[in-house]
C-alpha cells in the first residue's frame, strides 16, 4: 500500500537522511521516496503498519508530520 506522509520542518539533505532512516527501520516500510522540494516521504507499507506508526518515527526525529494519506 502506497502513502505520502506531508512533513513540515525539513531543510535539507541531512533532514532527508534523518527521514529515510527513520521509516527505514519500521518493519514493514519500504522507503520510495523523501523528498525535500515536496516537503514529503513516499513509501509502501503493509497493510498492519498504521498512519500513526509512521508519522510518529518523524515526529521522534523532531519534525512535524502534517497528514499522511494513500497515494
Amino acid at each position: 500500500m502506497k502513502k505520502i506522509i506531508k512533513i513540515d520542518g525539513m531543510g535539507c539533505q541531512h533532514c532527508v537522511n534523518r527521514i529515510t532512516e527513520a521509516l527505514s527501520a519500521i518493519d514493514g516500510v519500504e522507503v520510495l521516496e523523501v523528498s525535500l522540494e515536496d516537503k514529503s516521504a513516499t513509501v509502501d507499507v503493509e497493510e498492519s503498519i498504521t498512519d500513526e506508526i509512521l508519522m510518529e518515527a518523524i515526529d521522534e526525529e523532531g519534525f512535524e508530520p502534517i497528514e499522511c494519506f494513500l497515494a
